[in-house]
């Protein structure tokens, strides 16, 4: 019996390693990272009502207003909309589920989650696959967004913006992949007495084949790390101000060897990263140490676990 038990421990750690078995979570995580713990933290909608959807019109209906939800996504739910998110919300996809030609938008709202859910193909004419504005205390966690390389750059948005002044938002275990526009924090050049309150952290997140905004990060401060980078057209742009601290990141084979750099005069402080043998360009900041505790992986254990544990693979 011994022996057969340390054979299922095994093939369950191999398993595990390889991202083929569902992660338990429960529904009333809250989240434990980065921005999102500051300021009261983010509960979502920790110990609220609970609904099971399958439709865009159970989900747009069972996502909105302030009352304290937990909205679980099962199976797949196709359409051509942008569902806007309450607060007080948690939003956890299912095993299997999906969200096709469906974004969500969490505006002017605050203490929302975002967790396993996968979304796919958002047309540009209908927004964002996942867009943040004006919000705080947003937890995104796990979650798969793409579209595809087959069409013009335009044809799709951005995968994940942050924008309009959002505070207390932090991005972890998610795959952004297969996309034109990855992540965009602030809204343009001239928003900055909007933009520049704006805190955000990236963190064990997988980038792949993504041709520009690997983010793309003005005003405010960002702290990036244990994110694994591969394939891309790009960096990380540091522009108009921003203040990034940026540590033990991985790149495989970096765009023009510009990991990490500026065009717009932002800055970073950059400790511990494997620049897959670019360099970092950007001015030095002076952003050395964000508002919360965190541990740090080596670059050795973010390159082998990162793309095995980001994206959707948790069980509710």
């Amino acid at each position: 019996m011994r022996i057969l038990a340390s054979i299922v421990a095994f093939a369950a750690v191999q398993l595990a390693a390889a991202g083929t078995i569902q992660r338990r979570a429960s529904v009333n995580d809250v989240a434990n990272l980065g921005y999102a713990t500051l300021n009261g933290g983010t509960s979502g909608g920790s110990g609220g009502s609970q609904t099971t959807v399958t439709t865009l019109d159970q989900l747009t209906s069972a996502v909105s207003g302030d009352s304290r939800k937990i909205v679980l996504i099962s199976g797949r739910i196709s359409g051509s909309a942008v569902v806007r998110v309450g607060s007080n919300t948690s939003i956890l996809g299912q095993p299997g589920s999906l969200l096709d030609g469906v974004g969500l938008r969490v505006l002017g709202e605050s203490n929302v989650i975002i967790r396993n859910v996968k979304i796919s193909r958002v047309v540009a004419d209908v927004g964002d696959a996942l867009g943040i504005q004006e919000a705080h205390q947003v937890w995104v966690d796990h979650v798969d967004l793409s579209s595809d390389r087959d069409h013009d750059k335009d044809f799709y948005d951005g995968l994940l913006d942050i924008t309009h002044g959002c505070t207390g938002i932090t991005v972890t275990n998610s795959r952004l992949h297969d996309h034109w526009k990855g992540s965009l924090v602030g809204h343009s050049d001239s928003n900055g007495s909007e933009d520049t309150p704006m805190t955000v952290t990236y963190a064990n997140n997988w980038w792949h084949n993504l041709n520009s905004r690997t983010p793309s990060f003005r005003f405010g401060h960002g702290h990036i790390f244990n994110n694994v980078f591969d394939a891309n057209a790009d960096g990380i742009n540091t522009r108009d101000g921003a203040q990034l601290l940026v540590e033990n990141n991985v790149w495989t084979n970096p765009a023009k060897q510009k990991p990490l750099y500026s065009t717009d005069g932002g800055f970073a402080v950059a400790r511990g990263n494997d620049f897959g043998g670019g360099e970092n360009t950007a001015p030095a900041g002076n952003f050395n140490s964000p508002p919360y505790s965190y541990s740090l992986q080596s670059t050795t254990t973010t390159r082998s676990n990162v793309p095995n544990t980001a994206g959707q693979n948790l069980s509710f």
